[in-house]
């Protein structure tokens, strides 16, 4: 899973923008759990959420007077919902009128005047009112929409593909501690139903009783800026430094790290571990140094492949050397690990 996050359907959703992916409402209750205390008096926008289908509305107006809302607002995009030639509408809901604790739509939604893009006028100016936003927005905008986040800073939890810790400025935010990972995927693959339309041309799918499609998406993860109490739990580590099982890299003065499990306990330097690491990161015990790829790399530090390796990398990886892009020399073969996070203890003097 370390070398290639992105499967066969996320690929193909990304380059045909068909990533209208419905989260699974237990996957959405497994991460809710964590954060019940932040949804008190808030505002919860899902924008990204086709009323009358998301599993994120069903959630939340299930759980309106448990969670002590103030209101939920949903917008549908006018392409979103496959199954019907709908305009688009949107979803304003105060809590339960006749006791069956679900949204009436002739009581609560109403036709939009934009097209429901979360870009539109109209959605940011729901945003704007907003508190929290909660939803699973489409994996082939996640910068873009994260950058909205972030210029109307707001609180937010949604789902997305771990890959985006590898563009620079989503990185940088979770260097700066301004975005985090989610509790309860660490790792594994997740069920997402898709429209009736959707090409399943890959194992990982199927098709329920009443004819609805499932795939299977590999890399997922929760990204927040809400805190909850796991995240500060410490990583326990057992193993103890050793030259010859961690090797330098050639072009960075840190060590090489290969599993999350395996940082050694007693070694205070960088270190270079999986971008899975940060499924464990606890910014108390652990300091954020930078990512080793490409510019990001060149950023902090990481210098060039020399001339005489660059050979070994074209022949390794099937393309040129980049330069950013952290490195070994294993049994005298240029060896490039997949994305790494340089990390240092902050419980260990170096």
């Amino acid at each position: 899973m370390e070398k290639k996050f992105l499967n066969k359907n996320l690929h193909k959703a990304s380059q045909e923008k068909k990533d209208e992916f419905y989260t699974q409402l237990v996957d959405i209750e497994n991460e809710m759990k964590h954060y019940k205390d932040h949804f008190r008096g808030k505002v919860v926008f899902c924008n990204c959420d086709d009323p009358k289908e998301s599993n994120f509305v069903k959630y939340f107006s299930m759980n309106f007077e448990h969670l002590g809302l103030k209101k939920l607002i949903a917008t549908h995009y006018k392409e979103a919902n496959l199954f019907t030639r709908e305009s688009p509408y949107k979803l304003e809901y105060t809590g339960d009128k006749d006791g069956n604790r679900t949204p009436d739509p002739d009581e609560f939604i109403t036709e939009m005047i934009s097209d429901g893009d979360f870009r539109s006028k109209e959605c940011i100016g729901f945003i704007k009112k907003a508190n929290i936003v909660v939803t699973n927005p489409p994996f082939s905008l996640l910068r873009e929409y994260i950058a909205q986040l972030m210029e109307y800073d707001k609180k937010f939890l949604i789902i997305g593909n771990v890959n985006v810790i590898t563009y620079r400025d989503c990185f940088k935010l979770i260097k700066d501690n301004k975005m985090w990972l989610g509790a309860s995927i660490h790792s594994g693959d997740r069920e997402f139903r898709v429209p009736d339309n959707y090409p399943l041309d890959a194992a990982g799918y199927r098709v329920d009783d009443a004819g609805n499609k499932y795939i299977r998406v590999k890399g997922v993860r929760w990204f927040t800026n809400l805190d909850y109490k796991e995240r500060h739990e410490n990583l326990v580590l057992y193993k103890k430094y050793t030259p010859k099982e961690y090797p330098k890299y050639e072009n960075y003065n840190a060590i090489n790290v290969n599993k999350t499990s395996e940082i050694p306990m007693d070694y205070g330097g960088a270190m270079g571990v999986p971008i899975t690491f940060l499924d464990k990161y606890n910014p108390g015990q652990f300091e954020v140094i930078g990512l080793g790829i490409s510019n990001s790399g060149i950023e902090i530090g990481v210098k060039p492949y020399k001339e005489e390796h660059k050979k070994y990398r074209k022949e390794v990886q099937k393309r040129g050397a980049v330069d950013g892009d952290l490195y070994m020399i294993t049994n005298g073969i240029v060896d490039v690990p997949y994305a790494r996070v340089i990390i240092k203890n902050r419980k260990v003097k170096k």
